[in-house]
């Protein structure tokens, strides 16, 4: 026997574990193990593939089965994932000069419908990135966090667009916005934004078992999107670039 850890011969058996199988002990560094062990550490390409379907509108349950794991496995993976992910966006550097923001809310839940929780988002009309989000209710609070979400440069001298909602009226500077109608068409780009995550986020449906019964989780899973659609924005423009070529001399 050669233990996993250090690679020592000098093992030892340690009795039997609760599955009944034979437990041993390195006399070296102490690590104990079992020979051909049932649980084994998923390989990259598996985590990869994973972290692609959470991308999905499909359930935990559902990549649990396609994937071949445990959903007791997945779930604490998923834990630890969008535990780590940063709640704060990403976005293509801006100077100063005319942007145009539109901002909206969207309805979710966490557990029950009684436990709302309002996804406030606002992005470049230019660009479509996703440059604000706030998760919380709907009060003028949430409405702050949003504008503070934003990049300053956005703040200094955007020219924003929401709908009537009167919390955006008690928050964002009376010279930046204006309330418009859906009809308007001003803000259409946030609006077909939403049935994008309603359509990506399994947890966002209106009428779904995916929901969420950690916020946590919730709050991971929407910013991991965010993340993610920012990056493919931001991959799109990179290839919509013309080629910069040097020039030669002899």
């Amino acid at each position: 026997m050669i233990c996993p850890t250090c690679g020592s011969d000098n093992v030892m058996k340690n009795g039997m574990t609760r599955r009944g199988k034979q437990n041993h002990k390195c006399r070296d560094c102490g690590r104990q193990f079992v020979e051909n062990p049932q649980w084994q550490a998923k390989d990259t390409d598996t985590l990869a593939k994973i972290e692609l379907l959470l991308l999905e509108r499909i359930s935990l349950a559902g990549i649990a089965r396609v994937m071949g794991v445990s959903e007791s496995w997945l779930q604490n993976h998923v834990n630890h994932l969008y535990a780590a992910v940063e709640q704060k966006v990403t976005v293509i550097p801006k100077q100063v000069g005319k942007h145009t923001v539109q901002m909206d809310e969207l309805w979710s839940f966490v557990e029950d419908k009684g436990n709302k929780q309002w996804v406030w988002l606002a992005i470049d009309a230019k660009t479509r990135e996703v440059i604000g989000c706030q998760i919380g209710d709907r009060s003028s609070k949430s409405a702050q966090a949003l504008w503070d979400s934003l990049p300053s440069v956005y703040r200094q001298c955007a020219k924003i667009y929401t709908d009537h909602w009167e919390a955006y009226a008690a928050v964002l500077p009376s010279k930046l916005y204006k309330l418009v109608d859906k009809e308007s068409g001003l803000t259409s780009y946030i609006e077909r934004l939403n049935n994008t995550l309603r359509q990506r986020i399994s947890r966002l449906v209106r009428k779904t078992l995916s929901f969420s019964k950690k916020l946590e989780n919730h709050k991971g899973a929407i910013w991991n999107f965010i993340h993610d659609y920012n990056h493919q924005i931001r991959l799109a423009m990179l290839k919509a670039q013309p080629p910069q070529f040097s020039p030669s001399f002899t």
